[in-house]
């Protein structure tokens, strides 16, 4: 089975905002679709104004487009502002991030078997 077909639905009232599991306080998503036999899944995320530590390195293809805000990455110090776009392969390195006004992505996580 791969992600559900879904036609177009408000977000908004059907999906609820939970906090991001392993995450710093604060940073909550809507998961709108998921695929349960490799764990793939699309979903939007949204940052408070925050500040992390941690660098991060997947298993996983991410695609990451800023629908809201923007991303300061403290060691590339480069700012991602609305509409910018991230293609990620497994190992590649990023972060950590400065969010000084707070950020809303949506993110595509694909799992390979």
């Amino acid at each position: 089975m791969a992600k559900p077909e879904l036609e177009f639905f408000d977000v908004d009232l059907k999906v609820p905002w939970k906090q991001v599991e392993d995450a710093q306080e604060g940073i909550m998503e809507k998961i709108v679709s998921r695929d349960p036999e490799t764990g793939s899944y699309t979903r939007i995320l949204k940052f408070p104004p925050m500040e992390t530590d941690q660098v991060l390195v997947h298993d996983f293809w991410e695609e990451v487009y800023i629908i809201d805000g923007s991303l300061y990455d403290k060691n590339k110090k480069e700012t991602y502002l609305k509409g910018y776009y991230a293609c990620r392969p497994p190992g590649m390195v990023h972060g950590p991030y400065k969010i000084p006004n707070g950020c809303m992505t949506m993110e595509i996580r694909t799992f390979e078997k």
